[in-house]
């Protein structure tokens, strides 16, 4: 096996087809029960669950060894991250690369995405395309590694609870946000981190924000990977709004997976998207 990509599971992709791919997972935690994010994660049983329960929850990253297992016996890897100021992916990664490469013939490329979700998506189906164009290990490298410039992701949170128990936003905000109707519209800075923009009353507001903040960012009708938080009519309202001032973008839609689940939360929707300099 010459190439293959391997991503964390906060990517929200199992599978991929037309090359060699593995999907990490990342585990949401409880002092009571742990969560595997993996295809056989219910994702609604466990938010259920996680609202519920009052006491603390977080996020464990894979292991080394986890990372080394995805590899299998590829030759040459490209895995890919969620942000390295969120989580302790990307580090694990970069350990399992050293490791690995110690084997003769053998090559990592880890990238850190400084994002989640769709936008991890759109840098993976990128590198799928560049893999299928027959290019090697350093002209793909290079040239992801450009495009992940002209990326980005805003986002929509309906929900901010399990953002408040594991410490991340103040209770009082995670309070107001769900009795006042309040959606959280905001994006991933060029650092990692998730900034606030604007507190929209309602969707319907919150996602014309969304394409505001899109458009603010040099988008003008390129790809665009959706991911939502069990809320498909908001992420295909996004798309039809997209399609409206932009009948030529390439929209594709996917539900969250454990890790976005959690962050995200029910009624979450995020977009990952290509700027005008691709």
């Amino acid at each position: 096996m010459r190439y293959k990509i391997v991503a964390d599971s906060s990517s929200n992709l199992q599978g991929l087809e037309g090359v060699a791919y593995a999907s990490v997972p990342l585990k949401i935690v409880t002092a009571e029960k742990e969560y595997v994010d993996d295809a056989g994660l219910d994702t609604v049983r466990m938010l259920k669950e996680l609202a519920a329960y009052k006491g603390r929850s977080g996020t464990a990253c894979p292991s080394v060894g986890e990372w080394l297992e995805a590899f299998g016996q590829a030759e040459n890897v490209f895995a890919v991250t969620i942000t390295s100021s969120l989580s302790g992916c990307y580090n694990s990664c970069v350990q399992a690369k050293a490791e690995y490469e110690q084997m003769p013939g053998r090559r990592v490329c880890c990238l850190d995405t400084l994002s989640t979700g769709p936008e991890m998506v759109l840098i993976i189906e990128k590198l799928r395309e560049l893999i299928s164009a027959g290019l090697d290990f350093d002209q793909i490298q290079g040239r992801v590694r450009e495009y992940m410039k002209h990326t980005h992701l805003v986002f929509m949170l309906e929900s901010v609870d399990n953002l408040a128990k594991n410490g991340r936003i103040s209770p009082l905000i995670a309070r107001a946000v769900g009795v006042l109707g309040i959606r959280i519209v905001g994006k991933a800075s060029d650092e990692g981190t998730l900034q606030q923009l604007h507190k929209c009353r309602g969707e319907k507001r919150g996602l014309e924000a969304m394409l505001r903040e899109m458009e603010a960012h040099g988008y003008q009708g390129g790809r665009v990977s959706i991911s939502h938080g069990c809320n498909e009519p908001a992420a295909l309202a996004l798309g039809e709004r997209i399609k409206a001032r932009y009948p030529q973008a390439e929209i594709s839609i996917l539900p969250f997976a454990g890790l976005c689940s959690f962050y995200g939360e029910k009624g979450a929707v995020m977009a990952g998207f290509e700027d005008a300099g691709i």
